[in-house]
């Protein structure tokens, strides 16, 4: 069965060790599955992904951004996303058009009908199955960030240089977001321990998921 599944949370929220728990898992109980992310996930995406987490584009206007994302996601979409979930297997995306919105919309102050409508047309009515946002205070996320940084050789660090403000504006798209959308976002503590948080996940996946 294809399920899309989308991670989402401000900087630092723990997103990639949960999909890496989860693919763990997946492996285990032998389904058919594929981990992507936004920006990238194609050899477009993740030359647009290059120039949008670099911290040397500082400058770039919010609006070239917003159709920086969107070009990435209908490469993504068409070259990866649609494909796999055709084939039946579960897509494990860490952000997605929801990032949109909390990054662009909120955090930037585009308009969020506009972005709304640049969504509509980018994704062709595809949409996540099932959506995790977790959630932590913004200044524990930058921290967690800034140390995962520190560690990596190539720099992907343009929003982490963003003031708190920023930050704190996309948290609360967030939550506007899970409010929303509450049959499709579920809501996660990301200041508990990993392997609870794993457990919360297997626990919302759809009933049946097991067999």
């Amino acid at each position: 069965m294809s399920l899309f599944i989308t991670f989402e949370g401000i900087e630092g929220c723990g997103k990639s060790t949960q999909i890496g728990l989860l693919k763990s898992f997946l492996k285990r109980i032998h389904k058919s599955f594929l981990v992507t992310r936004e920006p990238g996930g194609t050899g477009v995406g993740e030359r647009i992904r290059k120039i949008l987490l670099s911290s040397e584009n500082g400058g770039m206007e919010p609006m070239a951004e917003l159709f920086l994302y969107a070009a990435s996601r209908v490469q993504h979409l068409r070259q990866v996303i649609v494909p796999a979930l055709r084939e039946g297997k579960i897509v494990l995306c860490d952000r997605f058009a929801d990032a949109t919105i909390a990054y662009q919309g909120f955090g930037r102050g585009i308009d969020l009908a506009w972005i709304e409508q640049i969504n509509a047309h980018t994704m062709e009515d595809i949409k996540p199955d099932l959506t995790f946002i977790l959630d932590l205070p913004v200044e524990e996320g930058l921290k967690r960030a800034l140390k995962r940084i520190e560690r990596r050789t190539v720099k992907e660090d343009r929003f982490e240089k963003e003031a708190l403000d920023f930050h704190s504006r996309v948290r609360e798209g967030y939550l506007y977001l899970a409010r929303k959308e509450a049959r499709r976002i579920i809501l996660l503590d990301g200041m508990k321990d990993k392997q609870t948080l794993h457990r919360e996940i297997l626990f919302h996946l759809p009933h049946g998921f097991m067999g």
